[in-house]
């Protein structure tokens, strides 16, 4: 008794699963980080935008002032806009995650109840190897006890036999 092709089949379906589900996870990862790396960047813009605001303030330059407020300002929407994106992307990372950790759970229940079914196999085909052992001697054993038990009678009748045959030649 093999373990069940369907048990081995379930495995196979469970790994690609989890797979799909750790690529799927790996790939909100990377997104996640790339747009956290996105929003740091933002940020240092807008603070360089403030930095050159205030560097051409002393200067009087109108068009460093100008640049410098708008390359802040682009840069702030552009961080507000990233949050959402974020958040958003956090929350597909946390839901792919527990996705990804129940495919492997699944994964490794299959794999055990495999194990189990390939223990309980061997245990079997111990016992019914014993099974066959116990059965050939005690075979053995009745055979040996069966020409024991002719070879016996054999010789009590050739005993009988011999007492018979010289009981009717002597008459006495």
């Amino acid at each position: 008794m093999a373990v069940a092709k369907a048990l081995l089949r379930l495995l196979d379906v469970l790994e690609i699963e989890e797979d799909q589900a750790r690529m799927a996870f790996e790939s909100a990862t990377a997104e996640h980080g790339q747009l956290e790396r996105q929003l740091t960047q933002a940020l240092q813009t807008e603070s360089h935008g403030r930095r050159l605001v205030s560097s051409s303030a002393g200067m009087n330059s109108g068009t460093d002032r100008l640049a410098g407020l708008e390359l802040s300002r682009l840069a702030a929407r552009d961080a507000a806009g990233l949050q959402s994106r974020i958040e958003r992307a956090a929350a597909l990372l946390a839901e792919n995650r527990e996705l990804y950790l129940g495919k492997r759970v699944e994964r490794r229940q299959a794999e055990t109840l495999i194990e189990e079914a390939r223990a309980a196999e061997q245990i079997e085909a111990g016992r019914r190897g014993q099974q066959v052992l116990d059965d050939w001697y005690l075979n053995r054993l009745h055979r040996t006890n069966l020409k024991d038990l002719k070879t016996q009678a054999d010789s009590r009748a050739g005993k009988t036999n011999a007492e018979g045959s010289s009981s009717d030649r002597n008459p006495s």
